[in-house]
């Protein structure tokens, strides 16, 4: 059985010897906490988007738990609960196969995002929602977005987030370099034009700001096989807008397969960015996470404790992440 993460934490927390052991104790108590906190997101979009791709690309399941898309009938009918360690996917139908059926998919999808925990807060953190970017009718993933998703999302809009995938089919296989697996500059002109586009009829028709940005989830067929390009631009974007004191738990589940993450944009080091919020979830904030939720680490106990645990955190995700 594969070791979890946390549990790597937790072995080398025992075996310090800078730590006494009354902070041990407090810190390897409250990190079993945060090791049970859980990440729900809702991944929707029109049928043939990508949501299996995009899914099996982000997250790594080691235990075989939650294989999305990959049964004998791989169309999803009902909304689908995929549990890693702790992220927590609701895989909706796609939309777009008719009347009746969008019908009872966007019922579906309004009552998950009424659902509330034990705790009565809404069990859904964020809405993943995305586009076809190799198709020019996006009117049902426009409908989905503007008159499902956002009149039933709460006040908290941020909470909605827009990625176009399949990036490299954007102009029909035009343009896209599979040398390099990036786009060239025609493509690349072609993708942020749609991103503005689509950022703009959401804004237009709703007066709701999303910050859409473009991906490809990467493909395996047979012996063929296409990595991602732009999955750490899309991470960053999910980590941005998951709540600060849930960042930390990412580090469980995110595929520890380097080449999934290479190829991306360049605008940014995405990958940098990612590892800074992961720590800062762990460090900067460690007397909230493993303090406030599992029992009151004070002062200099829970500096010290978070950033032990965030220079762990770093470690792990420097494998990853280079």
């Amino acid at each position: 059985m594969n070791k979890d993460k946390f549990s790597e934490i937790a072995e080398s927390i025992t075996e310090d010897k800078s730590l006494d052991e009354v902070t041990k104790s407090r810190l390897l108590r409250n990190l079993q906490i945060l090791k049970e906190a859980k990440v729900n997101i809702l991944i929707t979009g029109a049928t043939g988007c990508g949501k299996s791709s995009t899914i099996n690309a982000l997250f790594e399941d080691k235990n075989e738990r939650a294989k999305v898309g990959q049964g004998v009938n791989p169309e999803t009918m009902n909304i689908e609960k995929f549990e890693y360690n702790n992220i927590v996917l609701f895989d909706s139908p796609g939309l777009g196969d008719g009347s009746s059926a969008d019908i009872r998919h966007s019922k579906n999808i309004i009552d998950k995002l009424y659902e509330k925990t034990n705790n009565e807060d809404m069990l859904i953190d964020l809405v993943l929602v995305i586009l076809d970017g190799s198709s020019r009718d996006l009117g049902t993933s426009f409908e989905l977005i503007n008159k499902v998703i956002i009149p039933n999302i709460g006040e908290d809009k941020k909470r909605l987030l827009v990625a176009i995938n399949q990036a490299d089919q954007a102009m029909k296989g035009r343009n896209w370099n599979h040398e390099t697996n990036m786009p060239e500059p025609e493509l690349v002109k072609f993708l942020d034009e749609k991103v503005i586009s689509t950022q703009k009829r959401i804004k237009e028709a709703t007066g709701v700001d999303v910050e859409p940005i473009y991906y490809a989830a990467g493909y395996k067929d047979g012996n063929k096989e296409q990595y991602p390009y732009n999955l750490s631009k899309l991470l960053l974007l999910i980590l941005n807008y998951t709540k600060e004191e849930k960042r930390a738990v990412f580090i469980q589940d995110i595929n520890t397969n380097e080449q999934m993450w290479a190829k991306n944009d360049g605008l940014k080091d995405y990958g940098s960015e990612i590892k800074q919020k992961i720590r800062d979830s762990f460090a900067s904030h460690g007397e909230h996470i493993l303090g406030e939720i599992g029992g009151f680490i004070a002062g200099d106990i829970g500096r010290t404790a978070g950033k032990f645990v965030g220079r762990l955190a770093g470690g792990l995700l420097d494998l990853i992440f280079g």
